[in-house]
């Protein structure tokens, strides 16, 4: 090897703060990963549980809607003032007692004795989450400089992901246990439950709060990484804005049309997530860890499905005109289900997860681009908060519905529709002016 050669080699060397910021992504990046998939399934898994709550303590379709319901308004009451306490007691201590909270919220829904206890838990269990997505969200400003939070963003996003994948084996075959006095879906609850209270164990003893009492950095790069955040911080400061409220964001109406359009993905997505499972139900005889295994094919998909449209954005660019796309094919599957069977229903909400899971992961690039970067977190947390209300509109829709008509038609309908126009206004969207901006 020349000299020269050896000098390319060593320009193209990481630098002091890149190793510093791979050795803090190798070391966090995993461990939110599995917080978001425990999170996911603590949130879907009364899913697998309808007929079963049915069947043992007469919790009929409009109440089960309402209940699984009932979480997202309780998340979206609690997630600014639960950011806000997170930036008081620091990182560590406030994702460690969201963990513990939501862990024994979970695990209580194995007690619920009626309908009443049923919408208490759920929305408790909504407050006990709230704060988690801000949060970590929060912990990337505060550990990682400007260019790598993207993509440690997306690399917590495929948690949900692989949640939706893992979920219905996982309950389904915890569903089968039986014993102790306690009905398999109790012992779902429990099981899932006391996994996220166990795993808050970890996040106590295993995060830092701040980098500068990372013990696993060197002094050099904790020193380096407080460093560049400070003096990003100290440049936005230079223009900061003054403090904005919920009420001032929401005057822009551009920030208004993004809370739209993830609300309309959010509807789309919880509706298949919390139905999906019966109508798996209704396709023939299947233990619980089959309908489970059925539930996992539609993620699957869309795992594919995201990576291939991400990519094909990436190379033809104008992200909005393929998130667009994904609302349609969406849209498509969504009223197309209405068509035949339980079998001809199931492939088509494959064929509309390919489109509502790619629309999910090419939002969030949209809002980025638009938002002035002082005031980015908050509104991914309003955006995120208003959002997730899809979440209570879907649920209690289809139970109110199957309840008094016996069928979910019209909701699916309904979402068609509502995803049709979303996808008019997302191409639409703008993506160039900034937010914030005096």
């Amino acid at each position: 090897m020349n000299t020269a050669q050896a000098a390319s080699i060593a320009g193209q060397a990481a630098s002091p703060l890149d190793q510093a910021v791979s050795r803090i992504k190798q070391r966090v990046l995993p461990l939110f990963v599995i917080m978001f998939i425990v999170n996911y399934i603590d949130r879907v898994n009364i899913g697998f549980v309808r007929t079963h709550l049915a069947a043992d303590i007469g919790i009929g379709t409009a109440a089960y809607g309402l209940g699984a319901g009932l979480f997202f308004v309780g998340y979206a009451i609690f997630e600014v003032p639960s950011n806000m306490l997170l930036q008081k007691f620091g990182a560590k201590a406030w994702l460690t007692r969201i963990m513990f909270t939501w862990g024994i919220a979970a695990t209580a829904m194995a007690f619920v004795q009626g309908e009443m206890s049923f919408y208490a838990l759920r929305f408790l269990l909504g407050v006990a989450e709230a704060g988690f997505f801000p949060g970590v969200i929060y912990y990337f400003t505060q550990w990682l400089p400007n260019g790598e939070r993207g993509k440690a963003m997306a690399i917590f996003l495929s948690g949900s992901a692989l949640a939706s994948i893992l979920s219905g084996p996982i309950s389904g075959g915890l569903l089968q246990i039986e014993g102790g006095g306690l009905h398999g879906w109790q012992w779902m609850f429990i099981i899932e439950g006391l996994a996220s209270v166990v795993l808050c164990g970890f996040v106590w003893f295993w995060l830092d709060s701040r980098p500068a009492d990372a013990k696993w950095l060197t002094p050099g790069e904790r020193d380096l990484i407080t460093g560049t955040i400070a003096a990003e911080q100290a440049e936005r400061e230079k223009t900061k804005p003054a403090h904005i409220s919920a009420w001032t964001l929401l005057r822009d109406s551009q920030i208004v049309i993004f809370c739209f359009i993830y609300f309309s993905i959010s509807l789309t997505i919880y509706g298949a997530t919390f139905w999906l499972p019966s109508i798996i139900r209704k396709m023939g005889t299947y233990s619980d860890f089959q309908v489970g295994l059925f539930n996992s094919i539609p993620w699957i998909i869309s795992i594919v499905a995201m990576y291939l449209f991400a990519s094909l954005a990436a190379r033809f660019k104008f992200q909005q005109a393929w998130a667009a796309a994904a609302l349609i094919i969406a849209a498509i599957g969504m009223y197309v289900s209405t068509f035949g069977g339980p079998v001809f229903a199931f492939v088509s909400i494959c064929f509309a997860a390919v489109g509502f899971k790619a629309a999910s992961s090419l939002f969030w690039p949209i809002p980025q681009s638009y938002l002035d970067a002082r005031i980015a977190a908050a509104v991914i947390a309003l955006i995120n908060s208003l959002g997730n209300l899809g979440g209570f509109v879907a649920p209690t829709t289809f139970g109110f519905l199957e309840q008094k008509t016996g069928s979910i038609e019209g909701g699916l309908y309904a979402l068609a529709a509502t995803s049709v126009v979303a996808a008019i206004v997302v191409f639409f969207a703008r993506t160039t002016a900034q937010a914030g901006k005096k």
